[in-house]
């Protein structure tokens, strides 16, 4: 059973809570549950669960797909983790806006992003587990990215200088960006 789900100022995405059950065993949630969000007008369709563990300071994103766009239900099983969605698409009234959240094991907050948003999360314990089921299968030759350090998107991250991947080095701003490789919706 879902305890609350919230929306944000980024329009389609989410903030779930779930109802966690304690007891001298330890907690139960359902982190997912199709008549829940069936009721909340989330998808109840996702093709692919995908999970990384990454170290302290590692900064994934922002990454995102256009011709095969998905949406991603993220969560963290281990560790802690500030977890951002940037809003891309061209055409939104919240476009280059983002929204921001801690996701942890203790909180065991749960983030819907739709398609057409760029995703990314930065490490703030000494290592986490990052969960998220997505709803269209993930196609290399499709992938896109944003700097993370972008000025024009101004994300309050609490680092300076995280450990990133050649690849994360070089995605270009929204300034540089060919509009081409931006959702058109």
């Amino acid at each position: 059973m879902i305890k609350i789900i919230k929306d944000t100022k980024i329009d389609g995405t989410k903030i779930i809570v779930p109802k966690v059950y304690k007891d001298l065993r330890g907690t139960f949630f359902e982190s997912f549950n199709k008549n829940d969000f069936k009721q909340a007008r989330l998808p109840t369709q996702f093709v692919q669960d995908n999970q990384a563990s990454s170290v302290q300071g590692t900064l994934r994103g922002l990454h995102y797909q256009l011709k095969f766009p998905q949406g991603k239900l993220v969560r963290v099983i281990k560790g802690e983790v500030f977890d951002v969605a940037v809003d891309i698409r061209k055409k939104s009234p919240t476009f280059k806006q983002y929204t921001g959240i801690r996701l942890s094991e203790k909180n065991k907050k749960i983030m819907y992003l739709p398609a057409g948003l760029a995703h990314g999360y930065l490490v703030l314990s000494e290592t986490a587990i990052f969960q998220y089921k997505c709803t269209e299968h993930y196609h290399p030759d499709d992938e896109y990215g944003i700097k993370w350090s972008d000025e024009n998107l101004n994300i309050n991250w609490p680092i300076k200088n995280p450990i990133l991947s050649t690849k994360d080095l070089k995605l270009p701003t929204l300034k540089t960006i060919n509009p081409d490789h931006l959702p058109d919706y």
